[in-house]
């Protein structure tokens, strides 16, 4: 192993990923395209990672340009309305000529054992059924769509026991009627009705498009469900991205409160998006992920898992968890996605007028994106709004970040009384304020 230490960093970090994750259900659909690429083993392999990690995996596949070959192999011409095949008895029979391929494919794939492979050693059971209950969606602006349907009802009954007992459940873009007939449905329907019906934490769409970027050429990471419209718009998203973004939005207008769309040609999309903090592709939520806030008794693991390393190498004076568990109400902190990447306390003293801002940490990971600017900014506020004038910190390591915003050196005659006398000569540390 060339970087043991990097290693043995990153395994660390992606720990909240993987105790936020166990036990969740995740719904990922991708289309056709994905499988033509030649990426489908590699994505299996990835699944199953996350099936190992305990999380409970629902796939969606799509089977476009399947159906297209089976097409043009038969002779038939395609037919489209506003982007949705017209499926006449002939399509019909070609779509489930490509599902059927499709799905034989994807069991072979979860099927894999190979050594030296993420598979190894994983004995997965992939199982499918007539989980999909569908209707026709009739005619549409004068034209009929014939044997195209839309998804009328998930079997969420029959698919969580399957889930529970460690089996990966596949959907395929077909459902039936009570009549016994079959409809040819879009892959991103399914996937949103299943995301809805079982409830799932996640729906994941890895997708053939490329990463999203707003007008000014920026890549678009994240958008709470109401910036979506604003975005589509803009009209600077392609369709096929728009059509993606109009399900996610559904989907979390349903009750998931995350969907994310990623490009699958980044090898191992699906665990860069989930696994890190910026991820590869958009993602969409009911509500803004990134929350500031005051913090409670829930964070105070992630408060000390942040700073852990700066007590190790004597940045920060060790602290212990009774007593930021006693002082836990003069932090603050930022959470992303159910994880804390920084923090800063605010320790008051009325009688001066002053205030010491105190432990003020980002995560490495995101320390060129503004949040210790953000919590600066947020106890500055909350000074002002406790009636205090003036804000003081004192570092060994930081001095020059804290000049740059303001403030101004100082002295530890400078400091109030009883903070004086608390003072480690041993530390040396340099005094800063800023008048409020």
């Amino acid at each position: 192993m060339e970087n043991p230490e990097q290693f043995v960093q990153w395994l660390r970090s992606v720990a909240p990923y993987i105790h936020a994750f166990r036990g969740k259900t995740f719904v990922v659909a991708f289309p056709g395209e994905l499988v033509i690429a030649g990426a489908l083993p590699v994505l299996a392999q990835d699944l199953s990672l996350l099936h190992a990690l305990g999380i409970k995996v629902v796939i969606v596949y799509g089977s476009r340009p399947q159906v297209e070959e089976q097409l043009a192999l038969r002779n038939v011409q395609a037919r489209f309305h506003n982007g949705l095949r017209i499926t006449d008895v002939a399509a019909l029979e070609c779509a489930k000529e490509a599902a059927g391929e499709l799905r034989l494919d994807i069991e072979a794939a979860f099927s894999q054992g190979l050594p030296n492979t993420p598979m190894a050693h994983a004995a997965i059971r992939i199982i499918s059924g007539n989980f999909v209950t569908a209707r026709p969606l009739g005619i549409v602006d004068g034209v009929d769509l014939e044997l195209t349907g839309v998804t009328r009802k998930i079997a969420y009954e029959a698919i969580h026991p399957i889930l529970a007992a460690g089996g990966l459940v596949l959907l395929s873009p077909l459902g039936f009627s009570p009549t016994g007939e079959v409809f040819n449905l879009t892959m991103e329907d399914v996937a949103v009705s299943a995301a809805k019906a079982l409830r799932a934490d996640k729906l994941i769409f890895i997708t053939e498009t490329p990463m999203m970027i707003d007008k000014t050429g920026a890549e678009i990471h994240e958008l709470s469900s109401h910036q979506v419209d604003a975005v589509l718009n803009y009209d600077c998203v392609p369709a096929d991205s728009a059509f993606y973004l109009e399900h996610a939005v559904q989907a979390c207008n349903g009750g998931v409160p995350r969907a994310h769309i990623i490009p699958f040609a980044t090898d191992g999309s699906a665990l860069l998006e989930l696994f890190t903090h910026d991820g590869v592709g958009t993602m969409v939520s009911f509500e803004n992920l990134e929350s500031l806030r005051d913090a409670t008794i829930e964070d105070v693991g992630g408060i000390l898992k942040l700073i852990e390393p700066l007590e190790a190498d004597g940045t920060l004076v060790k602290r212990g968890r009774e007593l930021i568990e006693r002082e836990i109400n003069y932090f603050s902190v930022i959470e992303h996605d159910g994880v804390i990447f920084g923090c800063a306390a605010l320790y008051p003293f009325p009688a001066e007028k002053m205030a010491e801002m105190a432990c003020l940490i980002v995560n490495p990971e995101v320390q060129t994106q503004g949040d210790g600017e953000r919590l600066l900014k947020h106890m500055e506020n909350r000074a002002r709004a406790a009636g205090l004038k003036k804000l003081f910190v004192l570092t060994t390591r930081t001095a020059h970040w804290f000049l740059k915003r303001g403030f101004v050196p100082a002295t530890v005659d400078d400091l109030p009384k009883n903070r004086q006398q608390m003072y480690n000569w041993q530390r040396k540390s340099l005094v800063f304020t800023k008048n409020l």
